[in-house]
């Protein structure tokens, strides 16, 4: 990679020195080598970025990504799933084990760290809980850790029962592993297609009511105190479910959180047309649970914000609402969904960068001199089309696919490679 000028940039990363400052850093040899108001050069030496307008900070982490890999690679695999990350900012990726046969033993976490070697993107396996991600037998969780597994979860499989959660808690902090619970009761939620409410009685949809995820979250909690176990739950949706993370961490139980892009912007009200675009797990909620959500996330009781990029083959989404499947495809669209939710640029890189880091312990990129160069360059005010053109992902199964968005990635820079997005 030639070195690299970015000019004119605000630079934006909470309890840096030159926080909010506009400045210049140069990019040598894959390193930071200096960060100030003005650097001069060569003409010819560098490669410079005019980013006048946007901001830079540390490449994005996503805490909650689905590639295809191994076995369902025609919705994603490794490659395809990192270039829509790279187009949305995202410097590295933590993979679920919803794939077939699901990331449960070390074969398939080393068939995942050695694929994604030498990726822009950080590839980070997340192992499952159980065998086959079945909730009746605990898989080698160890063993998966050892070759590159950062944490453990059943995916979109919740653990039903509380023993085998337990003992997953129990034994994972043994070797200081981290479990990632989906909260979700099956006896309630009953495979149901949306948000239990007015929009669900007035379209005759049989809904999830709000208790499937704050009693599971309940019982999680409860597991987690008595083995003195870290706990983080993905993809919140409730209100409840923030009152009670609060509470929890107020306790001074270790337990922490994450939320959906998408569940930042849109409620249960945009499933009034029936498109399955909208069918997501868990559901789209209610305006009470969005501004929760919202609130969670600036007084810190939410520590991060995942794109949940779930891709699905065109037969599995364009048909009748209730037999398609759940999720959309996310990584790229996770930007402007926070634009449009009113979140400021310091927020979206707490939210985005630092807070995941910090959840599975990984060190955030510091951007000082003389550090490795991991670094997005984005614009929240400058408008794109989402289309076959720029989808960067196997598949298209997104609700904004086709419209002009705002807020968009401009260039992503790590492990001395500088990917563009002109």
């Amino acid at each position: 990679m030639n070195n690299i000028l970015i000019s004119s940039a605000t630079l934006v990363l909470p309890g840096h020195s030159k926080n909010g400052e506009i400045v210049d850093i140069l990019v040598e040899k894959g390193n930071i080598s200096r960060i100030d108001k003005k650097i001069k050069h060569e003409i010819g030496k560098v490669y410079q970025i005019d980013a006048t307008g946007c901001s830079v900070g540390p490449g994005f982490f996503d805490l909650h990504a689905n590639f295809g890999e191994p076995g369902l690679e025609t919705k994603e695999d490794i490659s395809t799933g990192t270039a829509a990350a790279v187009a949305g900012g995202f410097t590295a990726v933590a993979v679920f084990p919803n794939t077939n046969p699901p990331i449960h033993s070390r074969s398939e976490v080393s068939l995942i760290v050695n694929t994604a070697k030498n990726n822009i993107v950080d590839v980070y396996p997340i192992g499952a809980i159980s065998r086959k991600t079945e909730g009746k037998e605990l898989a080698e969780l160890y063993d998966m850790q050892s070759v590159g597994a950062i944490a453990f979860s059943d995916g979109n499989h919740s653990v039903q029962q509380a023993g085998l959660m337990g003992r997953a808690l129990l034994y994972a902090k043994g070797f200081d592993g981290l479990i990632i619970a989906f909260a979700e009761d099956d006896s309630i939620a009953a495979d149901n297609q949306m948000n239990e409410g007015d929009v669900s009685t007035y379209l005759g949809m049989k809904g999830v009511p709000n208790l499937a995820e704050s009693l599971m979250i309940s019982r999680d909690l409860f597991l987690a105190e008595y083995n003195e176990a870290p706990i983080h739950f993905t993809s919140i949706s409730t209100h409840e479910a923030v009152e009670l993370i609060k509470r929890a961490k107020s306790k001074g139980i270790k337990v922490t959180c994450d939320v959906a892009a998408h569940n930042l912007v849109y409620t249960d009200q945009e499933v009034m047309g029936f498109d399955s675009h909208f069918k997501v797990s868990p559901p789209l909620r209610t305006k009470k649970d969005l501004k929760a959500l919202i609130k969670g996330l600036r007084d810190g009781t939410i520590d991060a914000i995942v794109s949940q990029h779930t891709p699905h083959e065109i037969e599995f989404k364009n048909v009748e609402f209730q037999i398609a499947k759940y999720g959309i495809v996310g990584l790229q669209t996770a930007l402007p969904f926070l634009v449009k939710a009113g979140l400021t640029d310091q927020e979206i890189v707490q939210k985005l960068s630092i807070g995941p880091r910090q959840v599975v312990g990984k060190e955030v990129p510091t951007c000082e001199a003389g550090s490795p160069a991991n670094l997005v360059i984005f614009d929240r005010n400058q408008k794109w089309v989402y289309d076959t053109s720029t989808n960067k992902s196997k598949c298209a199964n997104s609700p904004v696919f086709g419209q002009t968005l705002i807020g968009k990635v401009r260039a992503v820079i790590n492990h001395g490679q500088l990917v563009e997005n002109l």
